[in-house]
């Protein structure tokens, strides 16, 4: 747990990050800032909840992949007791765990890579109203309402295809949707009967075609 921090205007933030190097390094970089201070670290979301009250914060900033509750659970049960924003930060860039969060009710994404200046101005912009997000989320979102919407696809099918088509691995595939790889190759023998194709390119190809992804 960071000490408390002295600067009595700064907009309080809770940390809930599970890699002790991560959350130290955003604990540091934070409490540097004269606009925020961290009153707390915790390492799951179940301690950052059952200490709402106590904390006190404005903001949450919470990884996706934590352990017991994982950040997409937490985000309703924070908000459903505090009025505080959350903002998410994390690896993952799917569509789906993107806009899982997005409909759970965070105010912003940023991916983990984000330079360190560009973490408090995303924290300053949340404050004043805003909605953060890395370029990518950002360009993943906006691209989202560029899709031929009468794809035969489910989203989660539209996601695995997405993940190839960006050259990822079964394995890799599975471990980001939190599934095994059995049910990976099920959504993908689906997808190719579904868009009447053979192989994974014909099936990449005649989605970018179609627009569906």
């Amino acid at each position: 747990m960071p000490p408390k921090n002295s600067k009595n205007m700064a907009k309080k933030i809770v940390l809930v990050e599970d890699d002790f190097i991560i959350r130290e390094a955003f604990t540091t970089l934070i409490n540097e800032s004269q606009d925020f201070q961290i009153v707390n670290a915790w390492s799951n979301a179940e301690d950052a909840i059952e200490n709402i009250k106590d904390d006190n914060a404005d903001i949450y900033l919470m990884d996706i992949e934590l352990p017991g509750i994982n950040g997409v659970e937490a985000i309703s049960k924070i908000k459903q007791a505090t009025s505080a924003k959350i903002m998410i930060i994390s690896v993952y860039e799917n569509d789906d765990m993107v806009f899982k969060a997005l409909c759970e009710g965070a105010s912003g994404y940023l991916t983990k890579n984000i330079p360190s200046s560009k973490l408090i101005d995303s924290l300053k912009e949340l404050e004043n109203g805003g909605a953060p997000m890395s370029t990518n989320i950002a360009r993943m979102v906006v691209s989202s309402f560029h899709r031929n919407r009468q794809s035969p696809l489910t989203t989660r099918e539209l996601e695995v295809l997405e993940l190839l088509a960006s050259g990822k691995s079964y394995s890799t595939i599975a471990n980001n949707l939190f599934v095994d790889k059995e049910t990976i190759r099920s959504h993908i023998k689906n997808i190719y009967l579904k868009l009447e194709v053979h192989s994974k390119a014909e099936a990449i190809e005649k989605a970018r075609k179609n627009k569906f992804i």
